[in-house]
């Protein structure tokens, strides 16, 4: 089977000659090609924001690692940014101009992808460059954990701006998720168009919800979202981060497939989610600073967990950290393809 069809086959639940893997960031600073990239940008927006960089960053873990796919290098705020919120990288990480009040989200419109344009033109360079030699994902962050960019200006820890806004101002914060979810469908449209071939929303906040403002403040635009990239045709991955308690509300989602933290193993969340569904992850990315015997154990573990699953997609629990070993990400790859290989699997 080809390298190229392997994970797209896997989204849809089809047979693979073995689980396709591939890395959350991925394409990111624990790679010393990665900082050289970065040094030659000067910063991390100006590395998002020029194409040639941006395609180049892409496409190194492609080759080193032997991943299954490429993932668009990005940011999930830029979004925000053609909303009309400034926003910068500081060493506290992402500052943003926070929206508390409904004349604030007024204010923000829904902008054309074209003024992302230097997105979707490193998903044209990424397209050509890789030649069909695996698939490229596009993808943007999931209404939810933009709201909550937007409201808190920052990355959150209680989320207390967040959930004053849902319960003393429900209409404003569902105007900014309309808004929103408005901006990453056009946005994930036009990926697709410039050459992605799978979608990925990243939920990184969702868990900071209860059930019932996670089905209140959450599932009708994560429904939204996903049906309104039906029509597309490629596979589409939701990623919830810390979600278990959500689980079994999870399950209702139209995506492909569903992208799981480590905190609970794959046969279990499968059992919560109700039905076979095709799963991605879900190795904790702290293994991969541990030793190469211990990596490759736990990933043993976590096939074992997927043999019942409708479909497998290897991947981390979160993102790949920056301290992790290029050599352990190499090994935990190469032991994903090896360890889950299957006989008489269709090519």
């Amino acid at each position: 089977m080809s390298r190229a069809s392997r994970f797209l086959r896997a989204c849809r639940g089809l047979p693979v000659d073995t689980t396709p893997v591939w890395f959350m960031r991925q394409a990111g600073r624990y790679l010393p090609e990665y900082q050289a990239t970065r040094a030659r940008a000067g910063d991390f927006l100006t590395l998002c924001k020029t194409p040639e960089l941006a395609c180049e960053v892409t496409l190194q873990p492609v080759d080193r690692l032997g991943v299954d796919a490429a993932i668009l290098f990005s940011d999930i705020l830029l979004p925000l940014e053609a909303m009309g919120l400034p926003l910068s990288f500081t060493e506290q990480g992402p500052q943003l101009e926070p929206v508390r009040s409904e004349a604030d989200i007024a204010a923000l419109r829904v902008p054309d992808p074209e003024e992302l344009g230097f997105v979707l033109e490193t998903v044209r360079l990424c397209a050509r460059a890789l030649a069909g030699q695996v698939p490229l994902i596009g993808f943007a962050g999931a209404p939810f954990t933009l709201l909550s960019y937007a409201v808190e200006g920052k990355t959150g820890k209680q989320f207390e701006h967040t959930k004053r806004m849902l319960l003393s101002c429900p209409a404003a914060a569902h105007l900014l998720l309309e808004r929103i979810s408005d901006t990453i469908v056009a946005l994930l449209r036009a990926q697709v168009a410039a050459g992605a071939q799978a979608l990925q929303l990243f939920d990184s906040w969702i868990g900071v919800l209860g059930q019932e403002d996670y089905q209140v403040f959450a599932e009708p635009y994560l429904q939204r979202v996903l049906m309104a990239l039906r029509s597309l045709g490629v596979p589409l991955i939701y990623f919830a981060h810390h979600a278990a308690a959500l689980l079994p509300l999870l399950g209702r989602l139209p995506a492909d497939v569903l992208a799981l933290d480590w905190r609970l193993p794959l046969d279990q969340a499968a059992a919560l989610l109700g039905g076979r569904r095709v799963l991605q992850g879900n190795l904790d990315p702290c293994v991969l600073l541990g030793p190469v015997a211990e990596i490759e154990r736990r990933v043993r573990t976590i096939l074992d967990q997927a043999a019942g699953l409708a479909g497998h997609v290897f991947n981390l629990g979160h993102g790949v950290l920056p301290s992790t070993p290029p050599a352990h990400a190499q090994a935990a790859v190469e032991a994903v393809h090896r360890l889950g290989a299957r006989t008489g699997a269709a090519t």
